[in-house]
């Protein structure tokens, strides 16, 4: 290795990339306050949408720098860059935000090399940050007590939490979130002296929705804290709800929400403060769930590679009706499944290979509105041999022989997504009770619903494209037939022309390749009789053409349909 190679150089034009996107991700941030409060319903979304895209495009934009900078040669000497990981974490020790900057510095490095040039020597596969570092600050909080009452500290809290609009009924707020912090908390804690409020100092934003997330505690005990608050246009700001249950705000925390937008200086910390009050939340989702998608895919990976290192894990088949499209493992022991495009598709899917990946990354963009579940694209992923079961190897080997294959004791699975692992809805309905039975298929329209007011079709809405979460909530998870809602044409079956017309096997109308008929969708979704029949009492709007056509006037006029990532008491 010689002195003379840039290393130091290269360094530092992938770190001035790195604060050039971290500078237009806070500008894209730091602008939800006031789309916020002034209820600029779509500029949220295209806000959204605009984040998630902004790393890709960085990337590429740094990885053209560095090729205008040095020629190929110089640049693509892998056996170099070693030097320019040392010189990289000579300049990111005295950050905030170092973690983020290794992650970043592994996208540059992917984009430059083949991933069979992946090394600790050259990347960050481990992290390299201390878990506390020593340059830390305190977190960003805010603490309450209430030494004049409770409804004195919830009006120190509202106070301190103002916008450019006002609360449009702050008495009957105040009222109401007493109410309810006296219902969520036993009587001796609402009375006990100690009790403290913890509020992280900056406020979560997403979709119509403003988030103030903290705990509260005593000596003994604490608990999670969220205040949501609403915009209602023309009568000022409201708050919508007090949740202290933590399955409730791990809900709003889900992978199968769109991320908070929240100035987060030093995301550990943040990060920190969310695992104290969601002990049950990996960090890759908390990194997620701020918008740091990236940092959530690279801690997602060094949980993988530590538990399969730490335990004798095998890769098998997912439960569940194999896929048409895709085919679907798991490690029993690791919370998350693993999807792979198979090679040949069942003869009734008309889409292909690149529009399945389009289908897939377009859910990354989207408002999940809690109904779909997030996923993470993968290349190249190596795993041992001697961690698959032999039954599953060979399927994916047969499935799949152009996306897995062996390199001797290596399995090389050259594309896959990651998704949360949930049990299929069919499988749940097929052990659970009459009362799970309702709760579920209740959830499951809802589902449907919800998607609809996001503009979003699932396409195939078979129960097996479903699955349960831990929460028992219903979220869709198979996303090669997805479509805008308003790219369908929703119709009614004409009445038949004929008596010879209901008898025959083929229809006796036109069908278009956007066309949808709802009235089809019982013996479709069901083959349960009895279950076909509970769902049209509880949803049968959805098999009625006009319901859709309905939503698609609102979204084609604007409207952004209210879908709350809480239960709202009393409302």
């Amino acid at each position: 290795m010689t002195s003379s190679w840039p290393a130091a150089e290269i360094a530092r034009l992938i770190l001035d990339g790195f604060d050039d996107y971290r500078e237009h991700f806070r500008r894209i941030t730091l602008g939800a306050r006031e789309r916020f409060e002034q209820a600029r319903w779509q500029d949220i979304q295209l806000a959204a949408a605009a984040r998630i895209s902004l790393y890709e495009a960085k990337v590429a934009e740094v990885n053209g720098w560095l090729h205008q900078r040095f020629s190929a040669p110089v640049l693509l000497d892998v056996e170099q860059w070693p030097l320019v990981k040392n010189a990289y974490i000579r300049l990111i020790d005295p950050r905030l935000d170092d973690e983020l900057s290794e992650t970043w510095y592994n996208s540059l490095f992917c984009s430059l090399f083949s991933h069979d040039l992946i090394s600790d020597g050259c990347m960050f596969i481990h992290t390299t940050r201390p878990s506390l570092r020593s340059h830390e600050r305190a977190t960003q909080i805010r603490s309450y007590r209430p030494d004049g009452g409770l409804r004195a500290l919830l009006r120190s809290i509202l106070a301190d939490y103002a916008f450019a609009v006002p609360y449009g009924d702050l008495e009957g707020d105040l009222a109401r979130l007493e109410e309810q912090l006296r219902d969520c908390l036993p009587d001796w804690v609402c009375k006990d002296p100690a009790l403290t409020v913890e509020l992280f100092t900056p406020v979560l934003y997403r979709n119509k929705g403003a988030y103030l997330v903290g705990r509260l505690y005593n000596r003994d005990e604490q608990w999670p804290l969220v205040i949501a608050l609403l915009n209602r246009e023309g009568h000022g700001i409201e708050v919508d709800a007090l949740i202290t249950d933590e399955a409730e705000v791990s809900i709003i925390f889900s992978f199968t929400r769109s991320y908070f937008m929240a100035d987060v200086p030093v995301p550990a910390e943040f990060v920190n403060f969310l695992k104290r009050i969601l002990p049950g939340k990996h960090i890759a989702e908390l990194y997620t769930s701020i918008g740091f998608y990236k940092q959530g895919k690279s801690e997602f990976y060094r949980a993988l590679i530590n538990h399969l290192a730490g335990s004798d894990d095998r890769f098998v088949m997912a439960p569940g009706v194999r896929g048409m499209v895709m085919s679907v493992f798991t490690l029993p022991g690791f919370n998350t499944v693993f999807k792979i495009i198979k090679d040949r598709f069942s003869p009734s899917k008309t889409v292909d290979r690149a529009t399945v990946i389009e289908k897939y990354r377009l859910v990354k963009s989207v408002d999940r509105v809690g109904r779909m579940a997030d996923t993470q694209e993968f290349a190249d992923f190596r795993f041992p041999r001697d961690k698959f079961e032999p039954d599953c190897l060979a399927e994916l080997l047969e499935v799949a022989p152009s996306t897995v294959s062996l390199e001797g004791d290596t399995v090389l699975i050259r594309h896959c997504w990651t998704e949360r692992r949930m049990t299929p809805l069919n499988l749940y309905l097929e052990h659970a009770s009459e009362g799970q039975v309702l709760e579920a298929l209740e959830d499951y329209g809802l589902a449907i619903k919800q998607l609809a007011a996001a503009n979003i079709f699932p396409g195939d809405m078979l129960l097996k494209n479903f699955g349960v979460t831990r929460h028992g909530r219903v979220v869709f998870y198979d996303y090669d037939e997805i479509s805008f809602l308003t790219e369908v044409n929703f119709r009614h079956i004409p009445p038949p022309r004929y008596p010879e017309d209901e008898m025959s096997g083929e229809p006796w109308y036109s069908i278009g390749p956007h066309d949808v008929f709802p009235e089809e969708f019982p013996p479709f979704l069901f083959a349960d009789i009895g279950q076909r029949q509970l769902f049209s009492r509880l949803h049968g709007e959805l098999y009625d053409a006009d319901y859709w056509k309905g939503l698609q006037e609102a979204i084609r006029a604007g409207k952004v349909i209210d879908v709350f990532p809480y239960r709202r008491k009393g409302r």
